[in-house]
């Protein structure tokens, strides 16, 4: 993947060594005319993205290399995108968008950031990859030591599942134990021993939730309920477990926050028992505070994973945690785990020069104030309509239902009207607003989000709204 970053990469320093994308002339007439200033009562169209991704269904498995891009939730087909910048995306008919997705997270800065830009020109010019020791990994890990609170030592790879991947690995290796719980509604990567899906309402031994993996991968997993601590604790007391893993703040369920005494008491329970705490900050990490979750709710887990932000729109996973711990990732210890293009220069710099903008005075303030509002809007909205609705937020993360709520796991979530969202979905899109094509899916906003991108999404919500209520 970061090879074909690298084309890109070179094929644009050829032009005034810029980095920023080029804009297809063919484009430029449509794009005025579907600017994102547009009157919301004018529909976009999709014809040149319907040509293109049919001819992707014939190249790719569903036309895609990630399933949920394909709006198989929604319905539909999804759009094709040409370029990004700051909060906005277009596609090649021209159309743009106030992107809500942010490359599903590492966005956090705004598309394209002229900062990061200008480091990943800097490092190009010595080479796109090492396989050996470089600078940037020391800085860029010396960052994330100094800002996540459960983190003394990392290991850098290439994506979040491959950090869960070397984490699960770990968390055996350094307690001898072969049981993991995680949770319904929290997801960790596909790799085998995530893809379990929950008994109904009990926590119950993982059955594989995807054709083609063995039952055997899968035997050591176990799910509880999200937010249920006695749901935990029967565990605990049945099994001897290596660790609890869990999404501090869960996104692959839609958002849902949880109390802070499930997660004060998922630190006493697994001290308790012996057994580790994992937060899975793929998703939260740098984003609902500088430290993630941890900070935020001041619980320090045992290991930590990281990806998406971290890489700053590059490829880039991490997991970390007490030195003790680390210490068995080989080569320190016998845990083993590489990667060709771990550490890669270019993710490292894309990573630190996020971090440092993140830093930054006022930034985590004005991400919380951007997404609280933007949720609270779209609520209003709901209610002015009709429709019952539930949400919040957390940093730069949120998302809603709807639902009556409160919504504090994966069943209260599924109790959602997903036909509602599907329509809901569509026609803001239609209008310039692009959302995960999933009620199961949070909402990030950026540094790059002003005001008056956040009132013109509320006001095409409103809309919205209004045109459901009469279906």
């Amino acid at each position: 993947m970061i090879w074909a970053i690298a084309v890109v990469f070179v094929y644009g320093i050829s032009s005034s060594f810029s980095l920023l994308p080029s804009v297809n002339p063919r484009l430029v007439r449509s794009q005025k005319l579907n600017a994102v200033t547009d009157s919301p009562s004018k529909p976009y169209k999709f014809d040149e993205s319907a040509k293109i991704f049919a001819e992707a269904k014939t190249l790719m498995p569903g036309g895609v290399n990630s399933p949920v891009r394909a709006f198989g939730s929604v319905g539909g087909e999804p759009i094709v995108f040409d370029r990004v910048k700051g909060p906005y995306a277009w596609d090649v008919d021209g159309n743009k968008y106030i992107d809500y997705v942010g490359t599903w997270g590492p966005a956090i800065v705004g598309h394209a950031n002229d900062e990061v830009l200008d480091s990943l020109r800097e490092t190009l010019i010595k080479g796109t990859s090492f396989g050996a020791p470089g600078i940037l990994e020391n800085k860029l890990a010396q960052l994330v030591i100094d800002i996540v609170p459960g983190v003394e030592m990392v290991r850098f790879c290439n994506s979040g599942t491959e950090a869960c991947m070397g984490m699960i690995r770990l968390v055996r290796a350094f307690t001898k134990r072969d049981y993991v719980i995680k949770f319904d509604g929290c997801y960790h990567g596909h790799a085998d021993s995530f893809l379990v899906q929950a008994g109904s309402g009990v926590a119950t031994l993982g059955l594989p939730d995807s054709p083609g993996v063995p039952s055997g991968a899968t035997k050591g997993t176990l799910v509880a309920t999200y937010n249920d601590l006695a749901s935990v604790e029967e565990l605990l007391k049945n099994y001897e477990c290596a660790a609890v893993v869990l999404e501090p703040v869960v996104g692959n369920s839609g958002f849902i926050a949880p109390d802070k005494s499930f997660i004060e008491g998922l630190r006493e329970l697994t001290t308790k028992y012996g057994a580790l705490l994992v937060f899975d900050e793929v998703m939260t990490g740098f984003r609902v505070a500088l430290g993630g979750a941890q900070e935020h709710f001041g619980v320090t887990p045992d290991v930590t994973t990281m990806g998406k932000v971290i890489g700053g729109g590059l490829p880039v996973g991490a997991y970390g945690g007490r030195k003790e711990i680390m210490e068995m990732v080989a080569p320190a210890g016998p845990m083993y785990q590489a990667g060709t293009l771990s550490g890669n220069p270019l993710a490292m710099a894309a990573g630190i020069k996020t971090l440092e903008i993140l830093k930054r005075p006022g930034s985590y303030e004005k991400l919380s104030s951007t997404s609280s509002k933007l949720v609270e809007g779209i609520l209003a909205a709901a209610k002015k309509h009709g429709h019952a609705a539930c949400g919040g937020s957390i940093g730069g993360m949120l998302g809603f239902f709807f639902n009556e709520g409160p919504v504090k796991c994966f069943a209260d979530a599924a109790k959602s009207d997903t036909k509602k969202f599907a329509k809901w979905h569509r026609m803001m899109l239609e209008r310039g607003v692009y959302l995960a094509p999933s009620t199961y899916e949070a909402a990030f906003v950026s540094l790059a989000h002003s005001d008056e991108d956040v009132e013109k999404t509320i006001a095409i919500a409103d809309e919205v709204m209004g045109l459901l209520s009469k279906e």
